[in-house]
């Protein structure tokens, strides 16, 4: 194993303790207020969320509240190892199909996003994001360009350096339960 997988499992660990205490809906619900008030996408803009699985900060109120704007909502589908992600459109209500790793997915037609809302384990002030080690959201937002990419977290889950790789995508902003952060460098 090299240094920076050791490093990254070590932040792995230390990211999922971090969020064990905090509570994933009422984050989640301040979340939804910040990202409403700071972001104005276009009605029918596609933006991709995601299932909370675990202790993951629940944006499920930030994707009715978007739907109900007239935002087209699409969630990942957990390819091959390797792979990137698709995105299938996704409405209050619709079945969801457990997927691996936890996940669900939508049954919906086949949707690109304009807007990615990216699950993570801990990020940092210029953008830097750990995930679950998959791979599958660098090989995503890699071969999206040009598409925001708004990393949804708690506040907690902020440290201050993420050990990345030259093929880690950075983020753009970061929503928390505190505010957006907007990320450089």
């Amino acid at each position: 194993m090299t240094d920076l997988e050791t490093a990254k499992r070590a932040a792995r660990e230390a990211a999922i303790a971090r969020r064990l205490e905090l509570d994933p809906m009422a984050c989640g619900l301040a979340l939804t207020g910040y990202v409403l008030r700071e972001f104005d996408w276009s009605p029918g803009v596609v933006v991709s969320g995601f299932w909370p699985i675990g202790q993951e900060i629940d944006i499920r109120p930030l994707l009715h509240a978007l739907h109900e704007r007239g935002h087209k909502i699409a969630l990942p589908v957990t390819p091959r190892r390797g792979e990137a992600l698709t995105f299938r459109g996704w409405r209050p209500g619709d079945v969801l199909v457990p997927e691996r790793f936890g996940t669900m997915r939508p049954v919906g037609d086949i949707l690109v996003p304009d807007v990615l809302l990216v699950p993570l384990l801990a990020f940092d002030s210029a953008g830097g994001r750990l995930g679950y080690g998959g791979g599958f959201y660098d090989r995503t937002l890699a071969g999206l360009p040009n598409r925001l990419r708004l990393g949804c977290a708690f506040a907690a889950q902020q440290v201050d350096a993420v050990p990345v790789a030259p093929y880690d995508i950075r983020l753009d902003a970061v929503a928390t339960e505190n505010g957006i952060i907007r990320c450089g460098g």
